[in-house]
């Protein structure tokens, strides 16, 4: 959530950094005139609120001066007193209305996007930064998609899995099981290796935890919501990990916190209508390892890139060849400030695709969540940035597997780094 201190002083500049985001789309001016008829209100009740305090003090007065607590002069305060009263009655409601209508504006605006982020209007101008594993694409120029070397080695079924749910979902079976379960397996133990501490959060969530990481309003079609109770399949990790410090007071010592966590994700992909229908690029139920951290604003940028080179240590170890994505402004999420995408090679389409975002929120979700740290020796509290990203996709990473590493025989070779976790070194 945005400061609304931040747009009260400085609107021009902070509707100039919403519009990089697309031009016209965000408007600022009905919180700002919100904003002014809520002070005038809190200052119409701050001055009634003190004529009522000193007519408070002046009765007990007047009655002694006057020794009459019936005198015309204390019958006028005690009237006015409760005219008053009256007044504050019908102020409080109406200042409680424009705050709430103030707040639920201020969550529908994205998060500003960063000085250094590239501006650009959608993701054909997204900036490329580096590429990894070139040595590592394969040569055979008859790759099956990986739906079809999965359902041909009886590892993967989609039919099954529409007879157990619906479309959007897929059934392991056997070494795809194995596989998967590897996956999981390995990225935790690489990221735990890395310095992270492991967490197996709830997969069902509140609304106010979906909020305070921003998922909510704005994201609530794309979410599964478990009616009558007010909970939510988890749509990544980041959600359940990031709220273990809603509402916290943290120190400054504890910082950074690094936290990893696998969770199965369910999105309703809603706007993916016609998109990816095979395979398992976009399902409305995966698996995920995230990343999540908690650190000083200071170290922010420096801890960013950090967290891209952990989820890059795990396409390196399995030798998948990759790129590194800048996002532009008019693609970067709701609630980042930069992001980089890690862009994964599938050779039977001859694309590169996404296997992790890897995003800084700066305190955007920490004010949302109220989560804050308190320096020694300093007065009062900062927010704490928060970063996530994937580490990885665990889908998407078999799915790069069982392309880029698929023999002309029609075998898959297993990656060297998984073959103690899977017992085997072919499917």
């Amino acid at each position: 959530m945005l400061d609304l201190k931040q747009i009260r002083d400085n609107p021009q500049q902070v509707q100039q950094r919403l519009d990089r985001r697309g031009a016209g789309q965000y408007d600022i001016e009905p919180i700002l005139e919100l904003d002014r008829s809520q002070r005038e209100l809190e200052k119409e009740r701050s001055q009634l609120q003190a004529r009522s305090n000193e007519i408070a003090k002046l009765i007990p007065k007047k009655i002694k001066e006057l020794g009459d607590a019936n005198a015309a002069e204390v019958q006028a305060l005690k009237e006015e007193g409760n005219q008053i009263k009256t007044e504050l009655g019908e102020l409080e409601p109406k200042e409680k209305d424009l705050k709430s209508q103030i707040q639920a504006l201020l969550l529908a605006l994205p998060n500003l996007p960063g000085e250094a982020t590239p501006i650009g209007k959608n993701e054909d101008e997204n900036v490329e930064v580096r590429r990894w594993g070139d040595e590592y694409i394969p040569q055979n120029p008859n790759i099956l998609p990986h739906w079809e070397i999965g359902e041909k080695l009886g590892i993967l079924n989609s039919e099954r899995a529409v007879k157990v749910a619906q479309s959007r979902f897929v059934m392991l079976i056997g070494a795809g099981a194995a596989l998967e379960r590897a996956l999981i397996s390995f990225m935790l133990d690489r990221q735990t290796a890395a310095g992270y501490i492991e967490v197996l959060p709830p997969v069902l969530i509140n609304s106010q935890s979906l909020t305070a990481t921003g998922q909510l309003p704005k994201f609530a079609e794309e979410s599964f919501k478990c009616d009558p109770d007010d909970l939510w399949l988890a749509p990544t990790a980041e959600v359940p990990v990031t709220n273990l410090y809603r509402d916290d007071t943290l120190e400054a010592s504890q910082l950074p916190i690094y936290h990893c966590a696998y969770t199965p994700c369910f999105r309703r992909e809603a706007g993916a209508y016609g998109r990816d229908t095979k395979g398992l690029i976009r399902l409305h139920q995966f698996n995920k390892v995230e990343l999540v951290k908690l650190v000083h604003p200071d170290k922010s940028e420096e801890e960013h890139q950090a967290l891209v080179r952990d989820a890059e240590a795990i396409l390196q170890a399995l030798q998948l060849p990759y790129r590194v994505i800048e996002l532009c402004t008019g693609d970067i999420g709701f609630g980042a400030a930069r992001c980089y995408d890690l862009e994964v090679w599938l050779p039977s389409s001859g694309k590169y695709r996404e296997i992790s975002s890897c995003s800084n929120f700066g305190d955007f979700q920490a004010r949302r969540g109220n989560i804050r740290f308190k320096e020694a020796g300093k007065k009062g509290t900062q927010f704490v940035h928060t970063l996530n990203g994937s580490g990885l996709a665990v889908g998407r990473t078999m799915a790069a597997i069982l392309e880029n590493y698929q023999q002309p025989d029609g075998t898959i070779r297993i990656p060297e780094a998984l073959q103690p976790y899977l017992k085997r070194d072919v499917l």
